[in-house]
């Protein structure tokens, strides 16, 4: 936003606390400039709609794209290109996207999504490339990768990265000129399929259809501590409610449940972590059904005088639900149609719209987000008013 354009900016967690104090200060922003400063606390509904439009904008540019994270995508395109065009492209998607979604972008090429992502790291972080770097021929890939750490690759974590350099291997180009074979019987197939990618191989491909999730989490830290049995009750059906959406949203059914909760490891009184599992009687979509079972789960890990940190509720034993065969002594009790026009109206008017009553509408566990920039792309009432 341009109030906060060449300011010193401080980005808070889901529930923008003070523990950030220590990230603060090794920056050199102390508590007493913070009202020089942007705060900006998290704003998911605003990072979700730029995603969006900047997703759209790139894919008008791509045969096909692969959305890889809310900031980064994939895009392939069938129509061979010189070096020269190559770099015109980019330089023109970055150029659009600043245009109509105000978004800095990076772009980098290449013939295997490994070396694609190479090249973005080069863009970005490699002098020299502002912003846009191609690998279109052998030189330009060794130049690149001779300039990155192994841990710079794509697939290669810090963990890996210690190992490899403990085998003298420090550079993507020192990972590139490894046998794929050997590393595969000292690693994995990941480390073969990388170094194969580093060397023009391509070995990654995108699913056409992913994989419906075996298992469906939903979990967060409290705004506040929370150390009521009610309070956690009512926060552990606010995450049955998003986990059982996700399931329907994939057409599935769940056979089990688990919820847990515990307070913080940093905590000065001892650490407390409770979970519980339910089985359901018959695979079910119905959240009315899944939080009707978390009132007897509550009691097992609710324990008085724990200041509560975190909860969660994880589904289980996930199967599609145009394959699953009632069972006669069994019925189901779910009301698929209820929940369809549920999903339908949270869809349209925004989430929660329509919510269990068990969930409260007065919730102190919700994320704290009291630096909230405008959300003119998601919300009427932020809309700029301009008067002439």
């Amino acid at each position: 936003m341009p109030t906060l354009k060449n300011r010193q900016r401080v980005g808070l967690g889901d529930f923008s606390g003070v523990r950030r104090q220590q990230p603060m200060r090794q920056n050199g922003c102390s508590l007493t400039r913070l009202f020089l400063a942007g705060i900006l606390s998290q704003l998911y509904e605003l990072y979700q709609s730029l995603s969006n439009k900047m997703m759209d904008t790139i894919a008008r540019f791509a045969d096909d794209v692969h959305i890889y994270s809310i900031d980064e995508l994939f895009a392939r395109f069938d129509k061979p290109l010189n070096h020269e065009s190559w770099l015109s492209l980019g330089l023109e998607i970055r150029k659009t996207v600043w245009k109509e979604v105000r978004l800095p972008v990076g772009a980098g090429g290449g013939p295997t999504p490994t070396l694609a992502k190479a090249a973005s790291h080069a863009a970005k972080r490699i002098e020299g490339y502002r912003g846009v770097a191609v690998i279109a021929s052998d030189e330009e890939r060794v130049a690149i990768l001779k300039q990155m750490a192994v841990t710079d690759v794509w697939g290669i974590g810090s963990r890996l990265g210690k190992k490899l350099e403990f085998m003298g291997i420090h550079s993507a180009y020192e990972l590139s000129k490894k046998s794929p074979t050997y590393m595969r019987k000292q690693f994995s197939i990941l480390v073969e399929n990388t170094i194969r990618e580093l060397n023009g191989e391509v070995r990654i491909a995108w699913d056409d259809v992913r994989p419906d999730k075996q298992q469906i989490y939903s979990t967060r830290t409290f705004g506040e501590r929370v150390t009521s049995s009610n309070e956690l009750h009512r926060a552990l059906v606010g995450h049955c409610e998003a986990a059982m959406a996700k399931l329907r949203k994939q057409n599935s059914l769940a056979g089990a449940m688990t919820v847990f909760a515990s307070n913080s490891p940093h905590d000065d009184t001892a650490f407390y972590r409770k979970s519980a599992y339910h089985q359901f009687a018959a695979p079910t979509l119905d959240t009315r059904v899944a939080s009707n079972a978390i009132k007897a789960l509550i009691d097992k890990i609710f324990k008085p005088g724990v200041c509560f940190y975190k909860c969660g509720v994880g589904l289980l034993d996930i199967r599609p639900q145009t394959h699953y065969q009632g069972d006669l002594f069994e019925p189901s009790q779910d009301n698929v149609g209820l929940m369809h026009v549920v999903d339908a109206i949270n869809g349209r008017y925004g989430k929660s719209s329509m919510q269990i009553a068990s969930k409260g509408f007065s919730k102190k566990h919700a994320m704290r987000r009291e630096y909230l920039s405008k959300r003119a792309t998601t919300r009427w009432s932020d809309i700029p008013t301009i008067v002439c």
